[in-house]
């Protein structure tokens, strides 16, 4: 039998940064464009409330969000296969997380457990580490070649 590895899309690791980078992006952006969409323009102290939601969402970034996205650019940097699999920016750990995730922001929006006001502003807060997340992909993805001779040349 014919070995069959030429089915698998594969690209380089660069490639694979830049990938990263647009799907955070995307997910970023649809939960910026959803929020912003059910947001009530009748809301008492708007302006306080985006304020707050924007601190939040930096606080998220720097306590979760930006040690996970180091972790899978450090991943991907350390990735032996010079043209891992195209979907390998995550782990199968991460791509459960995010479809849990979706799963739940789409079943909150449908069922209205919670008010559409308030999921609004938790879609808002959500989109800041995404977007800030995604940077540290396109500015791995540029200085490629800086990073590869820091990270993983000492180490070959």
């Amino acid at each position: 039998m014919k070995k069959l590895s030429w089915l698998i899309p594969v690209v380089p690791k660069r490639a694979l940064l830049f990938l990263a980078a647009v799907v955070w992006t995307f997910a970023g952006s649809m939960l910026m464009y959803k929020g912003s969409r059910m947001l009530d323009s009748n809301n008492n102290l708007p302006w306080l409330k985006l304020i707050l939601v924007a601190l939040a969402g930096i606080l998220f970034y720097v306590g979760i969000f930006a040690k996970l996205s180091m972790k899978h650019t450090l991943r991907i940097l350390k990735m032996k296969n010079r043209h891992p699999f195209i979907l390998s920016f995550f782990n199968f750990r991460s791509y459960l997380i995010m479809f849990f995730m979706v799963a739940m922001g789409i079943t909150l929006r449908k069922t209205g457990w919670i008010p559409l006001g308030t999921l609004a502003l938790l879609y808002l807060m959500m989109s800041i580490p995404l977007m800030l997340s995604s940077i540290r992909f396109y500015y791995t993805g540029i200085y490629y070649r800086k990073f590869v001779v820091a990270i993983v040349a000492p180490e070959e």
